[in-house]
């Protein structure tokens, strides 16, 4: 699925009495770095305003306008301080605009020697004002990581990645649609949710029996077309060697089946039922077409964990590529740091070196093996991962979660399913948070680092109750 691409207002701040050129070179500055970096930009003309830059009251009021009138373009707002810059200018140019969408604050630094009155900058203290005025305005923002920094260094440029990220998650979680499909699984009181909670936060939930969904399956032929599309998909997708082919038939028609019923309704992601009801009464598990539609970016949840769901889909607008949704499975001998995460499993293949369907061992013993098949197994690759996990306290009505970094190991392993060695600092201080928390067994995954502008998303701009876990 193409990714739009990310587009900034920019103010430029000014204030009089410091030097103007440096107004006038740090907004040519900006636009140069940010078109380099990829992204769009909203900005006042250079003839506009006195350099293009905000100081006035009557140059907010025409910042402003413009902002108001490119709203639906713009997912952030980006203030560099070029020099000292002016509080109220800002303050008035973000207010005015009705613009609800993060902002970032950018001081450039002094440069020892440079700090007559021809070149001093003091942006270092007008960020503090700057600031100060957006508090007082309760106006939420984020900063750069250094104090000052400068627009054309390395560490901007990582700050501007990680704010465009917050910007997709802030973006992307208004009027989010996850479809659930089937009732939670008897026995996993865990992933027990509240709809009302989320649906405060904008997230809405629509429903269906699995029942429907088997008789939708049922009613489609094996000559259909979209079936025989599906089934092409499915054997191009993973390798299906040994899979018996009504199973693969099944696959296919359960697939045509809920894509119709995402796009019927809009959805961006699914949580499914699975077993055993999947296995004793249509004789499949879901889990190939799942991860096919994790992998194009339309992630899907085992056992209708829509908060699950929800953790997925907010590392997917972060690192815009595809999510897993996976157990805290098991220790890794006495390592500490070391965990095995783990599932059938649905998980997407570009996590795995290597990949192929296969059946569900773990309850195979159950239902009967040749109403397992679908599962994608393999072991997920060394790489950087975040993981992260939402949940909804029904008591206090609030979105609590937590978030933080690791990678995928190397380490030696000999089990089934999807399954990898997950090594992460301070391992069991989360543990011991996540216990005492009581969190669901599952996190979501996904192959990025990304934990720093998803918590900053979360807290600053969602208001939901995030550990970030260091």
């Amino acid at each position: 699925m193409a990714q739009s691409k990310t587009t900034f207002a920019v103010i430029v701040g000014n204030r009089g009495f410091f030097p103007g050129h440096l107004a006038k070179t740090g907004r040519k500055d900006i636009l140069e770095v940010l078109k380099k970096g990829g992204y769009g930009t909203v900005i006042l003309g250079d003839k506009e305003t006195k350099y293009g830059a905000v100081e006035t009251y009557e140059e907010a009021k025409k910042c402003a306008a413009l902002f108001a009138q490119q709203a639906g373009k713009i997912d952030g707002v980006i203030v560099t301080l070029p020099n000292f810059g002016d509080e109220k200018g800002v303050l008035e140019s973000i207010k005015q605009s009705g613009l609800q969408v993060p902002i970032l604050i950018q001081a450039e630094p002094d440069t020892p020697g440079r700090m007559t009155i021809d070149d001093r900058r003091d942006s270092f203290c007008g960020k503090m004002s700057a600031c100060n005025n957006l508090r007082q305005a309760g106006i939420p923002f984020s900063l750069t990581r250094g104090h000052t920094v400068g627009v054309k260094s390395k560490e901007f440029a990582a700050d501007v990645d990680n704010f465009a990220a917050v910007c997709r998650i802030v973006k992307g979680l208004q009027n989010v649609r996850f479809g659930a499909i089937g009732a939670r699984t008897g026995a996993f009181n865990t992933v027990r949710y509240s709809e009302k909670v989320l649906e405060q936060s904008g997230i809405t939930i629509e429903t269906i029996d699995l029942s429907e969904i088997f008789g939708r399956s049922e009613r489609l032929t094996d000559k259909d077309g979209a079936v025989k599309k599906k089934l092409d998909a499915i054997k191009k997708y993973v390798s299906t060697a040994g899979v018996p082919a009504d199973s693969l038939l099944r696959m296919a028609k359960f697939g045509v089946v809920v894509d119709r019923w995402i796009k019927e309704l809009d959805l961006n992601g699914t949580a499914i039922q699975c077993w055993t009801s999947l296995q004793e009464f249509f004789g499949i598990t879901s889990c190939t077409v799942m991860s096919m539609m994790s992998q194009s970016l339309l992630p899907s949840a085992c056992e209708v964990d829509i908060t699950g769901l929800l953790g997925m889909y907010i590392l997917q607008l972060a690192s815009q590529g595809p999510s897993a949704l996976l157990d805290w499975n098991n220790n890794y001998g006495d390592e500490d740091d070391k965990c095995v995460l783990f599932h059938c499993s649905n998980v997407p293949k570009s996590f795995f070196a290597s990949s192929k369907m296969d059946y569900q061992e773990i309850i195979a013993g159950s239902v009967g093996k040749e109403n397992t098949y679908g599962t994608v197994v393999g072991r997920i690759a060394p790489n950087d991962a975040t993981f992260l996990r939402t949940s909804t306290d029904d008591t206090d009505g609030v979105i609590r979660g937590y978030v933080g970094e690791g990678e995928f190991t190397s380490d030696g392993l000999d089990t089934f399913g999807g399954y990898g060695v997950l090594q992460i600092p301070n391992l069991q201080q989360l543990l011991q948070y996540i216990c005492l928390m009581g969190f669901e067994h599952h996190v979501a995954v996904n192959l990025c680092r990304k934990a720093d502008a998803i918590a900053e998303a979360l807290s600053t701009y969602m208001g939901w109750e995030i550990y970030r876990h260091k």
